[in-house]
């Protein structure tokens, strides 16, 4: 199919008779809105500022998903999307999905996390975006060597510039924009959530945040070269490795898992645990079933948290007790990935990244975790904070012009520290005049044995659907005041479900009853 690109010309022509011309093409293409193959290649047509259409196809139904009218093309100077239409019975609404990692790509990811068809299965119109750079893998930084406008891009103006995009397209191919809008995302994903409330407060009307990366710079640089450093002995090797982890684990789930009064296999809230990793130091001659001192040294640090040399936190908390179970590909890494090779821990191959190319100012190649200054570098970190950081709690803005926000982030999560989300939220409180004010439109799900993302599994219920609960609240004015959460086995047989409560309540067992079944739990302030 043909490619139609706007020349510097044509760009300056546009805005020279901006009005006029948006108004012309917008209108006639409503006029002859339709679905099917013929109004899709119409697209191809389509006129955007600073966006190129460079590609429309037809993509006929599958499995669960609907045909629908597939579109690819960029924001200038290079914000990749894809949009997909529904073809028949689009139930007038827009649904974005976040991007997890470095993005790099327009990933078309299953499931929910940061997945297109997830709206695209309810006749949503959806879409998605690189968020301006191309990357081998979501892992990969080395695009933001001395690159600005990839970095503001990626920041925080490519959601925004793609969501403009998306909706001119929706309404170009429909004839009417769409009545409600949302978008979801989860990690990365997390915090462009946050980023759009924050700056964009008009792009969505209900937003899902799962745990929100929104600190960048603290928590792929302060927080992951804390850990790394921690758990880096002078051989260059991990003092605690994948041999270590189930020893920790059970250590951690002995002492921990019935702080709530039920032995489940779930740490409910971390905060509660009092494991002491000096309780697993080797006695006299001992050799197993046990840690050395290095060990437990560096098991202190990991859950402790950044500090400075004065031994001042720098960061809310260090890896939560109750993930252990996770920290092998997140944290130690060394085992052989799925394509061949071995592969090093995700948080080092983010945090090496980060500290070469979106750390600071000016980028550093030689910089390395392992030489990251505790005392100096935060502050360094300052100009690029401003760019990648979702950290403001004002949502005021969101608030008053009706937006609605769930936030859920998993206890057991060794990649975005459970704490720094709680720690963000509780600022929203104070920000928004209290909990009952915060609460009105915006509350937070903890989610008790849930790993990044639920990627992979975690070992409580993690599995439920947000986005009805959304849509209810935005368009009925229902508040979810609960959140159904499941747990199923390999064969995808429903083995336990609980009700998640929103922030700062806790579901609690009432006493009697199939300790597996929803229906026998309450919540607790």
């Amino acid at each position: 199919m043909k490619k139609k690109v706007m020349t510097l010309r044509s760009v300056v022509v546009f805005f020279a008779v901006a009005l006029f011309l948006f108004g012309v093409n917008i209108g006639s293409q409503a006029q002859s809105a339709g679905t099917g193959n013929e109004n899709c290649a119409k697209l191809e047509d389509l006129y955007l500022p600073n966006t190129v259409i460079i590609n429309t196809c037809m993509v006929p139904a599958a499995g669960d998903l609907p045909e629908y009218c597939r579109v690819t093309g960029y924001v200038l100077p290079a914000n990749h999307f894809e949009v997909r239409l529904p073809t028949h019975s689009w139930n007038e609404k827009f649904y974005m999905a976040g991007c997890g990692g470095y993005c790099g790509s327009v990933m078309d990811r299953p499931g929910f996390t940061n997945a297109m068809n997830y709206g695209l299965l309810r006749k949503y119109a959806v879409a998605t975006t690189d968020m301006g750079h191309w990357g081998k893998s979501m892992f990969d930084g080395t695009w933001a060597y001395n690159a600005r406008q990839q970095e503001i891009d990626f920041g925080y103006r490519g959601t925004h510039e793609v969501t403009q995009a998306a909706k001119a397209i929706i309404k170009a191919y429909y004839g009417k924009g769409p009545v409600h809008s949302y978008f979801a995302g989860c990690s990365n994903g997390g915090r462009q959530a946050l980023m759009e409330a924050q700056r964009y407060p008009d792009d969505y009307d209900g937003i899902i945040c799962g745990a929100p990366a929104l600190d960048w710079t603290g928590l792929v640089g302060i927080h992951a070269c804390w850990i790394i450093q921690a758990n880096t002995g002078k051989d260059g090797k991990p003092i605690i490795d994948w041999d270590d982890l189930a020893l920790i684990s059970k250590a951690v789930y002995e002492r921990c898992d019935q702080k709530d009064g039920l032995k489940d296999g779930i740490v409910v809230d971390p905060r509660e645990c009092d494991f002491d990793p000096e309780s697993l130091l080797c006695k006299g001659d001992q050799k197993e079933g046990c840690l050395t001192a290095e060990q437990v040294n560096a098991l202190k640090k990991m859950y402790g948290g950044a500090k400075d040399s004065k031994g001042n936190q720098i960061y809310a908390g260090g890896l939560a007790m109750g993930s252990e179970t996770f920290w092998g590909l997140w944290v130690i890494g060394g085992k052989p990935g799925p394509y061949g090779g071995i592969l090093p821990a995700l948080m080092s191959m983010l945090a090496d990244d980060h500290i070469r190319y979106t750390a600071f100012e000016t980028d550093c190649p030689s910089c390395t975790p392992l030489g990251f200054n505790f005392d100096t570098d935060p502050e360094k970190m300052a100009y690029m904070a401003k760019l990648l950081n979702a950290t403001s709690p004002d949502l005021k803005k969101f608030n008053a012009k009706g937006g609605k926000m769930i936030m859920y982030q998993g206890w057991a999560d060794p990649a975005v520290t459970p704490l720094r989300t709680v720690e963000y939220y509780e600022g929203v409180i104070k920000e928004m005049g209290g909990l009952e004010q915060t609460q009105r439109f915006c509350r937070l799900y903890m989610v008790p044995g849930m790993a990044h993302c639920n990627i992979p599994p975690g070992v409580g219920p993690d599995q439920f659907d947000l986005l009805k609960p959304l849509e209810d609240w935005v368009e009925k004015g229902i508040a979810p005041e609960q959140i159904a959460a499941s747990q199923t086995d390999k064969e995808g047989k429903v083995t336990r479900t609980r009700p998640l409560y929103p922030y700062p309540q806790v579901s609690v067992y009432k006493g009697s009853g199939d300790v597996n079944d929803a229906v026998n739990f309450s919540f607790s302030q």
